[in-house]
């Protein structure tokens, strides 16, 4: 096997420095995994919220103006974090992309395919797009391969990694993008089936640190209904779990893992690369279950949110495949990705991340004690898709409950610290917060949603009166 070659683009670093025509927005931030453990933190200890879109075709399939087109719609619905992968599922190999240039020369991945100059290779591509994401502020969560490429579970493969190039595929992607601003995610969406299977993911993680020096965290992104915890929780080289708690609507057995994986000894940060996308079929049934909705997405952000999760990552069905006319669709796409990338759940998933930095973030816990139990548990906290969640400050200077329909419920309000408590609805739809009074902070004390009925959720918010919080969501300047 030739020795791979390190060729650092300089398409990268040019628009890196000098960004290209469209709104300039400040750089994306370096990230690490906080003092406490529980969160991914900025290079100044900041906190930082993952709020990620799934793009997993975006490298391969879409050209330099499109790709501007959707990482400027992000940018502007508050997403931090972009997903994608750079040997993509969907033949990735052998199918183009739109400038004719492919990953690999001969499937090899100690031979990623680059030329001399700049904008004429597969890599140049990747760097553009890269660079576009950092200049408008968004964090790459980078996959070096999709899952096929590695274990040929399904999909069109073919698999082409050992242990042995998949380190020298590291490495080079590690060095090429040092300076960028990414989180490396390996896998993608197969199991760990053998030995062999977790050395090829364990090689190419150390090939990525010695290519980056260590710069960027890592995760592994699992199959539907797992998470990396499975197989390498334990292993140095992760960073934080990621889980795929998949397409399905239930908050049980799926999501209520996001919870199992921050209970995790030792402490890891956790969080939900794939729940289910927005107009994906239901459980991969449309013919029984349909299409997903806005709401059917809303409720994960906040079950896992509320259960420890340090973030969230939204998908449409769509996006991810970046379908259009002309392409095969996988699984009954509804729309064309251009049109998709307007639908209600992307544009409310920001509402999430405004609630969160509204209030002291790194010091929130998980905490379902908040909600009263009825004496019929399956009606509230609740089961299925109706599940209650709560999340407080540790310090009990705040505390919220997700309720996933309008009905009444009983919260114990000596969660909270001080003698009174504030408190607010904030509506999941739209961002908006409403006042709803203080009231003394001890014994229980029932709540009612301000649009009661079966089909809208609703957001407890309780504050200490005294700290003088602003209304939640509120965004600072």
């Amino acid at each position: 096997m030739q020795p791979i070659a390190i060729v650092r683009s300089a398409a990268l670093a040019v628009v890196l420095l000098s960004g290209a025509a469209g709104r300039s927005t400040a750089q994306a931030p370096d990230l690490g995994v906080g003092d406490e453990g529980r969160f991914l933190v900025t290079d100044d200890g900041s906190p930082f919220f993952w709020l990620g879109d799934t793009a997993w075709e975006l490298f391969h399939r879409l050209d330099r103006e499109q790709a501007r087109r959707y990482l400027q719609d992000r940018a502007d619905k508050g997403f931090t974090v972009i997903q994608a992968v750079a040997l993509a599922e969907l033949d990735g190999l052998d199918t183009p992309n739109p400038y004719g240039h492919r990953p690999l020369v001969d499937h090899d991945p100690a031979r990623p395919d680059v030329g001399d100059g700049p904008e004429d290779d597969y890599w140049d591509h990747v760097d553009f797009v890269v660079g576009e994401a950092n200049r408008l502020g968004l964090v790459v969560g980078f996959l070096p391969t999709w899952g096929d490429k590695w274990n040929k579970k399904w999909g069109v493969g073919p698999e082409v990694f050992d242990p042995t190039n998949a380190e020298a595929f590291g490495r080079w992607l590690g060095e090429r993008y040092k300076d960028a601003k990414l989180v490396w995610i390996l896998g993608g969406d197969r199991p760990i089936e053998s030995d062999g299977h977790a050395e090829v993911i364990r090689a190419m993680a150390r090939g990525l640190a010695e290519g980056d020096g260590g710069a960027h965290p890592m995760t592994f992104h699992p199959t539907g209904g797992q998470g990396s915890s499975q197989w390498f929780h334990d292993d140095d080289w992760l960073d934080f779990n990621m889980r795929q708690n998949g397409h399905v609507v239930e908050f049980a057995p799926r999501y209520a893992q996001t919870r199992a994986d921050y209970d995790r000894s030792p402490v890891k940060p956790v969080v939900d690369g794939e729940p289910i996308y927005e107009d994906h079929p239901i459980d991969f049934k449309p013919d029984e279950q349909g299409h997903s909705t806005a709401a059917d997405v809303r409720r994960p952000l906040y079950w896992d949110l509320f259960s420890g999760a340090f973030g969230h990552t939204y998908g449409h069905h769509s996006v991810w495949q970046m379908w259009d006319e002309g392409r095969e669709p996988i699984n009954r796409p509804l729309m064309p990705w251009h049109e998709a990338i307007d639908q209600p759940g992307a544009g409310q998933m920001q509402y999430g991340r405004w609630l969160i930095e509204s209030r002291p973030s790194l010091s929130r816990i998980p905490d379902d004690s908040i909600i009263v139990p009825d004496a019929v548990t399956s009606a509230v906290p609740g089961a299925g898709r109706y599940r209650y969640v709560a999340t407080r400050d540790a310090q009990g200077r705040y505390a919220m409950v997700y309720a996933p329909l309008g009905r009444a419920f009983r919260v114990r309000m000596d969660a909270l610290s001080g003698d009174t408590a504030r408190a607010w609805w904030y509506d999941p739809r739209t961002g908006a917060a409403t006042e709803i009074g203080t009231f003394p902070s001890e014994g229980e004390r029932e709540f009612l949603p301000p649009s009661p009925g079966e089909a809208l959720d609703w957001i407890l918010v309780l504050d200490d009166d005294s700290q003088g919080f602003p209304p939640p969501g509120s965004k600072a300047d």
